[in-house]
């Protein structure tokens, strides 16, 4: 690999922490935070499956840069000699950036330069211990509170489950990583918004890790994951959710079932595929690229930076005409 050009993920100096990983599946909790989950997480594991990369606090004046887009500050332009790679969470790309890597498939339709990689599972995951046999008991959410629906969030519906002999936990974030005691998860943003295209499937890549059953809400990218009845139950209101718990607590054989599935479905996502599909997309999409904008002309990025200027623009117009309440289905 000594032909390929130079290649960095940044990550802002002032974001630049005393204690972080040198290992790249390690619990850390800062890894819940999109700019060390994707930018440090994965220089992590393709530094340590010798890919030669770097890991940079200011942005280099040649190469391929890769950050997430918090850390690209709005404006900045590529050089001639650089390939500025976006990695684009649940918000707007970068308007500049060559490349944009997404984590939900449907975003890639809908963007032009931008390709699917999944995010990665849950470092450090423990699964769920195997001593609990065919105990239904512990039912959790792993995650933001503000990204669980209300009725969830209700005391109804803990008092409904404590009806059914279950235990229902928000797990708090130091215990992100731990399934040792669920026997299953729910995670449902909203009953009535649907779709969610910039979202990833990282509940449910987690959950098949974990070897845990998971109750989800109609959302794009665990849709687009899905290939069997056993790779989670998805529910539209909170009676489904009732009704699928109460079927999987009355039924272990369906959950002994879905355990089994867990474990085929889980090395898909695993992160040596994962690991796999960005030395992919870095060799075969972002060397090319940067090879291609470094012999274009000057004229040629030119052209390209005042496409992007243009299109910024016109986004902003689009918004102060558009009303705020309409703005969401743009």
């Amino acid at each position: 690999m000594s032909d390929l050009p130079p290649i960095y993920f940044y990550l802002p100096q002032k974001d630049w922490l005393d204690n972080m990983p040198e290992q790249p599946d390690v619990y850390w909790e800062q890894f819940g935070k999109g700019i060390y989950c994707w930018t440090l997480q994965t220089y992590l594991y393709l530094k340590a499956d010798g890919f030669p990369c770097s890991l940079v606090g200011t942005i280099p004046d040649e190469g391929i840069v890769i950050a997430h887009r918090d850390s690209f500050p709005y404006g900045l332009r590529p050089t001639p000699k650089v390939l500025m790679v976006c990695i684009k969470p649940d918000r707007n790309s970068h308007p500049y950036a060559q490349l944009q890597v997404v984590q939900n498939p449907q975003d890639a339709k809908n963007l032009k330069n931008s390709y699917y990689i999944p995010l990665w599972r849950q470092p450090g995951l423990i699964p769920r211990h195997p001593e609990r046999g065919d105990r239904f008991e512990n039912i959790g959410y792993f995650g933001i509170s503000h990204n669980l629906a209300r009725e969830i969030k209700a005391t109804s519906w803990s008092k409904q489950l404590e009806e059914l002999g279950l235990n229902w936990q928000i797990i708090p974030k130091n215990r992100w990583h731990d399934y040792s005691n669920i026997d299953a998860i729910v995670a449902v943003r909203n009953f009535q918004q649907q779709d969610y295209t910039q979202k990833p499937a990282t509940k449910l890549y987690n959950a098949w890790h974990a070897g845990v059953p998971a109750i989800l809400g109609k959302e794009s990218a665990f849709q687009s994951e899905r290939k069997n009845e056993f790779d989670y139950f998805e529910v539209s209101s909170i009676d489904d959710a009732i009704n699928v718990l109460k079927r999987l607590k009355d039924n272990p054989q369906l959950c002994q079932k879905v355990r089994e599935n867990s474990q085929i479905r889980a090395q898909e996502v695993d992160p040596q595929n994962v690991l796999m599909q960005w030395r992919s997309f870095l060799t075969n999409t972002a060397v090319p690229k940067y090879q291609l904008w470094c012999r274009s002309s000057q004229l040629s990025q030119q052209l390209y930076w005042q496409k992007c200027y243009l299109s910024i623009k016109l986004e902003a117009l689009k918004r102060k005409l558009i009303p705020t309440n309409l703005r969401i289905y743009l």
